[in-house]
């Protein structure tokens, strides 16, 4: 049984608990609003809360395979939601899909791919009756606000992460799979900014234009959550360009260690030509060569040698190639 909790409520207090097994008693009866939560549905258990609550075909189609794009639908008097969850597994963002059905006196929230229960938010509802007795409207902005709120951990911890990996190239060269994690996570958040637009829009929808069972006065909550994801987009974009700066500094600090060590070897090179030279001319055996007969001849090209050298390396230490 895919269901989590099934509760009925009277004036946002718990009235009576609900089976999906007995149809003729999810039916709510006079001032009751009905609750349901389900992950992961079987098609038979679909079916039985569509006769019941007489969800359209199309929606209950769509929450069934949970391969939509973030989406208000609308029904008759009855609204179809489409949000999308986000959570970090291993250094990736994987997705999941929250389909809620509305209506006058009943909201159904189908769970896929979300490890995230809404056991916590619906204890945190129960323990406000004045807020849950709202009805729908009021679960579904929470329902939402509780899926954007989801976002934030995984900004937080790529934030730490690029800091962490941000210190290191100042330190060291990044390594190719540092590098590679650079680029995968850019990618990451390319697709997780093109998931933001859409819940934006989510919300502003329900914000902006009339729909059924959503009451004016709980239309500014909804501004809040559209709040929210734009913060949240905001902050994506903004590790985007720490990302792309993280890689510019580590390729500008890598092209200056190169260059450095480029003038090292330059540096060292050029002392070593001193001596190089010198042998070489006199290594060259002709009988008539100059002071091959003096006796100071090798003490001198020695000195020769050594002062020359002494006087590259001191210019290039000046010159802070050393």
């Amino acid at each position: 049984m895919s269901v989590v909790a099934a509760i009925a409520y009277v004036d946002g207090l718990r009235s009576r608990e609900l089976r999906l097994d007995t149809p003729e008693d999810l039916v709510p009866r006079d001032g009751e609003f009905v609750w349901i939560g389900l992950v992961e549905p079987e098609a038979a258990e679909l079916v039985t809360l569509q006769k019941v609550f007489g969800l359209h075909p199309l929606a209950v189609e769509d929450a069934l395979h949970a391969r939509q794009m973030p989406k208000v639908n609308l029904y008759g008097d009855e609204l179809f939601v489409v949000a999308k969850t986000a959570q970090l597994v291993e250094g990736r963002i994987e997705y999941g899909e929250t389909d809620i059905f509305v209506g006058p006196n009943h909201l159904i929230t189908v769970r896929h791919g979300s490890a995230r229960a809404h056991t916590e938010l619906r204890q945190h509802l129960e323990a406000t009756p004045r807020l849950l007795a709202h009805g729908g409207d009021y679960v579904l902005h929470a329902v939402l606000d509780f899926i954007v709120d989801g976002y934030l951990p995984i900004v937080d911890a790529i934030d730490d992460e690029m800091a962490e990996m941000e210190r290191r190239a100042l330190d060291a060269f990044l390594s190719r799979n540092e590098v590679a994690r650079i680029f995968t996570l850019r990618r990451e958040l390319m697709r997780f900014r093109k998931l933001l637009g859409p819940m934006e829009q989510v919300a502003s929808e329900l914000e902006h234009h009339e729909m059924p069972c959503i009451d004016a006065e709980v239309k500014p909550y909804f501004r809040d959550v559209r709040d929210h994801i734009a913060r949240v987009a905001s902050l994506v974009e903004g590790l985007r360009d720490v990302l792309t700066s993280v890689f510019e500094v580590s390729s500008l600090l890598e092209q200056q260690r190169q260059g450095v060590i480029t003038r090292q070897l330059a540096a060292w090179a050029a002392m070593l030509a001193v001596p190089t030279a010198i042998a070489g001319i006199y290594g060259m055996n002709f009988e008539h060569m100059p002071e091959l007969s003096w006796t100071y001849g090798y003490p001198v090209a020695l000195g020769v040698i050594v002062g020359v050298c002494l006087l590259l390396y001191w210019r290039f230490k000046r010159a802070r190639w050393l």
